[in-house]
């Protein structure tokens, strides 16, 4: 099916919100959907294949040494007044500095930070290792909304198509990694047919993908370097 004609899901906004202390996080990013979206993502709260309601980007402390995940993410959600199934990643970054970039309707949100680069090949015990194993707070965390429904191998194109752009910005920019030790991604997109069979960077959708993570991390990194 051609673009022409055919329903584009809209984008939700994203919404900081400041916490107060109590909460044992700064801020959060939140995006409520006006439906059930499919979702690929490397969120250590509710990540996998989900179908989710909202999503959390949560700013947390530094130190943030916390191995109760799920129940912190379930807290800050009640506090938002969130309903339903959800998602959440978390960052050492000030959330308030969350970059959008667009590209032929596909909107990427992300946070940017690279204090502590790695390469996604190296030693181990580099930058963000825990000895007991733990999740270590990373600091670039990347929304992508795809207007239109993606197969299950084009889902997974998505978060590669996404993941390779971080990289090329990171590289254009001379940041000596390809990420932080604990980057996360996720991919939303309305659950409809028909479905797109590809998201690699050559696709319609997947260069779309590309393009405008490429252009949210790379602002990301020129305003808050």
């Amino acid at each position: 099916m051609t673009e022409v004609g055919r329903h584009l899901a809209r984008p939700a906004r994203v919404d900081v919100v400041d916490l107060p202390d109590a909460a044992g996080a700064r801020a959060a990013c939140s995006w409520v959907f006006d439906g059930p979206r499919a979702a690929l993502s490397s969120a250590p709260v509710g990540g996998g294949s989900a179908a989710i309601d909202w999503l959390l980007n949560i700013g947390v402390p530094a130190g943030y040494d916390r191995t109760d995940l799920d129940d912190h993410a379930r807290d800050i959600a009640t506090r938002l007044g969130l309903v339903g199934t959800g998602a959440a990643m978390l960052t050492a970054v000030d959330v308030h500095r969350a970059v959008r970039a667009a590209d032929g309707d596909v909107v990427v949100d992300a946070t940017v930070g690279v204090t502590k680069p790695t390469w996604a090949a190296d030693v181990d015990g580099s930058h963000g290792h825990r000895t007991d194993g733990g999740w270590v707070p990373g600091t670039i965390n990347i929304v992508v909304q795809v207007p239109v429904a993606l197969s299950p191998a084009a889902a997974v194109n998505a978060v590669i198509t996404a993941t390779e752009a971080k990289a090329q910005a990171l590289q254009e920019a001379g940041v000596p990694g390809t990420g932080t030790a604990s980057d996360a991604v996720t991919v939303v997109w309305p659950p409809a047919v028909p479905v797109e069979p590809f998201a690699g960077p050559r696709s319609t959708w997947g260069a779309r993908i590309g393009r405008a993570v490429h252009a949210a991390v790379r602002d990301g990194l020129e305003r808050h370097p």
